[in-house]
């Protein structure tokens, strides 16, 4: 349903960016741009100048797909079924605005139209016009789809943690609002097996899942798109628990019921007058084109990175075959975005089997790294296969560093709060390993962890670029460990 959605908005956009460009080349042609008096100005002789016009059909097959890119870069094909009206009219009229001015001035601000007013009218005329056209499909294809979810034909997995009183009466306020909202409960999670906090009427219109250590599997394995958190007084102490099992989802939609304090205080956000209030998680720590943005520098950054490093690459691969026995690039497992294993890529900087006796962290003086390998890790340059791993979308080169489920198991005993880090995807550099280098034991670890959760909470492009300078620093200085 998700997919066929997408496509259908895909196609509108095209459309409307497709006619909107050849109307505002038809009212440029045929209305603004001087015509020579010898030239008489019939039907016939204005579509011939619009057809001939090379322009006119380079337009048509580039103009619509910049404007879906700009729109990808907008977030606008994200959870298109749960598109509000309102929200949509402003994403529309900004987007409408941003492209117009760019097409103003790489497109038309040089054409010949004769007065300077011309080029004005130009540029209302193709913004009025492309919103109008855009806004106008886009309204009818969100409609479509809230009346859908109104009269309950689309719904959205739901799972509800509680099994008390609160659960069960949160429930029935869902279901009994004048306007549904969509919730389709495929069950709850009880976290306290004492039978004075169970409902015995929630068994009734759903069943119960499991514990709070089943949430993460539940989660997957019911593809849950919105957790709402109703817990009685008493369990309240679970509920930074279930967030950090949680949080790993950057598109899961999270809500606590609130309490008078919550009301009080002005913590609840309601989208809909006609909904029950909650108190919305965002998991979301960027603003949707930046997560675009950050997507498109490392995709670009890594290949002009692969590109240029492609005789160090040779080279160094030539003197780890030749400095030590075994093979030049060594792969290891490592769990990244949403806890999901993957392969990292590196220069092989220890001895082969290195790790017979089973998952050690290199140290300082570690006799398992080869000469050459421990200058590699001086300089980063162990870690330069890694822009493979970006490319292929496992990394990025911004983010916290991958760790082994072995130490992840260890770390977690003692701050739980690292699984937080799974809502990113892992990075070549992070603050952390700016800050301590290659952490040589869990204490480290540890304490790395605190400069990866402030990575979280002001993560932004501008971050991003500070810790690629200060990485670069550290190359330059030799100054990894």
């Amino acid at each position: 349903m998700q997919k066929k959605q997408t496509l259908k908005y895909i196609l509108c956009d095209f459309l409307a960016a497709l006619l909107s460009w050849g109307a505002l080349f038809t009212f440029r042609k045929l209305v603004l741009e001087p015509t020579p008096l010898s030239l008489p100005l019939t039907p016939s002789h204005s579509i011939s100048l619009l057809i001939n016009d090379a322009n006119f059909w380079l337009g048509l097959c580039i103009v619509p797909l910049g404007w879906l890119a700009l729109y990808t870069i907008q977030g606008t094909y994200r959870n298109v079924l749960r598109k509000a009206r309102l929200k949509e009219l402003l994403d529309t009229a900004l987007a409408s605005l941003i492209g117009s001015v760019v097409l103003f001035f790489l497109l038309l601000i040089d054409d010949n139209v004769g007065p300077s007013r011309n080029h004005y009218l130009s540029f209302l005329f193709l913004l009025a016009v492309h919103f109008v056209l855009t806004y106008s499909l886009r309204l009818l294809l969100t409609s479509q789809t809230v009346h859908r979810v109104h009269t309950r034909q689309i719904g959205f997995p739901t799972l509800l943690i509680g099994s008390g009183n609160k659960a069960f009466h949160t429930y029935l306020d869902i279901e009994n609002q004048e306007t549904y909202s969509g919730n389709l409960f495929v069950g709850y999670i009880q976290l306290n097996s004492s039978p004075a906090t169970h409902h015995s009427s929630l068994d009734k219109v759903m069943p119960c899942l499991g514990s709070l250590d089943d949430l993460r599997t539940l989660v997957e394995q019911h593809h849950i798109e919105e957790v709402i958190i109703a817990v009685e007084e008493a369990e309240k102490e679970h509920i930074n628990d279930i967030l950090l099992h949680l949080n790993y989802c950057a598109d899961l939609i999270i809500k606590l019921t609130p309490d008078a304090r919550d009301l009080i205080i002005g913590s609840v956000k309601q989208d809909s007058i006609f909904h029950s209030p909650f108190i919305v998680i965002n998991n979301r720590l960027m603003a949707e084109w930046q997560y675009s943005v950050k997507r498109l520098a490392d995709i670009f950054l890594s290949l002009i990175a692969m590109i240029i490093l492609s005789p160090v690459y040779l080279i160094t691969a030539l003197i780890v075959r030749f400095t030590s026995p075994g093979p030049v690039f060594y792969a290891q497992e490592r769990i990244g975005y949403h806890g999901r294993p993957f392969r990292m890529h590196k220069f092989r900087s220890m001895y082969v089997d290195a790790e017979q006796s089973g998952p050690a962290l290199s140290k300082d003086d570690d006799p398992r790294i080869t000469p050459f390998g421990r200058f590699m890790r001086k300089v980063r340059l162990d870690e330069i296969p890694q822009f493979y791993n970006v490319l292929k979308g496992t990394m990025s080169i911004v983010g916290p560093r991958p760790e082994r489920q072995f130490y992840i198991d260890q770390i977690v005993k003692r701050a739980p709060e690292y699984l937080l880090l799974q809502r990113v995807k892992p990075g070549i550099t992070s603050w952390g390993q700016v800050k301590y280098g290659y952490a040589s034991n869990v204490d480290e670890m540890v304490e790395r962890l605190r400069y990866d959760l402030l990575y979280l909470d002001n993560m932004s492009l501008t971050t991003d670029l500070k810790i690629m300078v200060y990485t670069g620093k550290i190359i330059l200085q030799g100054r990894g460990k």
